[in-house]
């Protein structure tokens, strides 16, 4: 998710010891391009490969150094909201499939548009920059999709990545959509609901996951970018198998889609109003939550809703 940038800047790095840790980040940045380019071994489209900057390379450095990513991603030119990063502990030999495994969907996003790496022994930071496409836009003919049943989840990932998405200073909509969408929702879940001809008694406030909602985003982007509108995506992948592609370890996942609504507002009371869709919302099995949209960029061109439903393992 990204604003304006492309302004740099230029941080000379002291001694042998710095120079060697920069070039030795190149095993990160091969690995980054060749998930992309790879679709992650099939678990999403495959993409261009990401440009190279210098100066997110010092904007790596700078969080490496104890630094808040949206601290030095401002210092480099690039809007905290534009930047994510991963700090990610394996050998070189290691970090293709450990990136593979628990950062699938956040090293292959097609908003991303450049890169930047530090290393220091076995700990890389990865910081990306995106494009912004969260906006508010005029709406469109709205419609929603139908309910998908939980599913059961795989054993988890072997290997630890740690995934960062950095906060926003200012007039934050990523923020701001999920605190909103999270209070009408468990304000839903508080006082009990009916779902066509299912009441359903009041269920326990969800929590707002990170993690969910960049699963939520990935989908919603894909939706926008290629023009269609299911919860399988181009190759077949479900809603329960995004889930898993990050690492993240469920028992049950739902998820909600939207095409249309312009406020979040609307798109929970559109979901309200389909039994389905409702039933996901009340279903008290589900914990957490995230949700995201995107803004058609071919043949249609209204805001594109995921909401992702799930209960983690203990």
């Amino acid at each position: 998710m990204s604003a304006s940038w492309r302004a740099w800047i230029l941080i000379a790095v002291a001694g042998a010891a710095g120079g060697r840790a920069l070039a030795s980040a190149h095993d990160a940045l091969s690995a980054v391009q060749v998930l992309r380019e790879g679709g992650c071994g099939g678990v999403t489209p495959a993409t261009r490969a990401l440009r190279h900057e210098s100066a997110l390379d010092a904007v790596a450095q700078q969080w490496a150094g104890g630094q808040p990513l949206a601290a030095a991603a401002e210092r480099g030119g690039y809007p905290a909201l534009a930047t994510s990063g991963l700090h990610v502990s394996s050998s070189d030999a290691g970090i293709l499939e450990v990136l593979r495994r628990s950062a699938c969907h956040t090293v292959t996003s097609q908003d991303l548009r450049a890169l930047g790496v530090y290393r220091q022994g076995i700990e890389s930071w990865i910081v990306m920059s995106a494009d912004y496409r969260v906006a508010y836009l005029p709406p469109a003919a709205g419609r929603v999709a139908p309910y998908i049943p939980p599913t059961q989840s795989p054993p988890p990932p072997a290997a630890p990545v740690e995934a960062v998405r950095a906060p926003a200073p200012r007039n934050p909509p990523a923020a701001v959509l999920a605190s909103q969408a999270l209070q009408l929702v468990n304000e839903v879940r508080a006082r009990g609901a009916i779902c066509g001809a299912h009441r359903f008694a009041p269920a326990p406030p969800l929590a707002s996951s990170g993690t969910l909602a960049n699963v939520a985003f990935g989908h919603a982007d894909d939706m926008a970018e290629h023009d269609y509108f299911e919860h399988s995506d181009l190759n077949g992948h479900t809603p329960a198998d995004r889930v898993r592609a990050v690492g993240y370890r469920e028992k049950v996942v739902g998820e909600n889609i939207a095409y249309g609504p312009k406020s979040v507002e609307e798109v929970v009371q559109g979901w309200l109003e389909s039994p389905g869709h409702c039933e996901n919302i009340m279903d008290p099995r589900f914990a957490e939550m995230g949700i995201a949209y995107a803004t058609g960029r071919s043949g249609r061109h209204g805001l594109y809703w995921v909401q992702v439903l799930a209960e983690p393992q203990a």
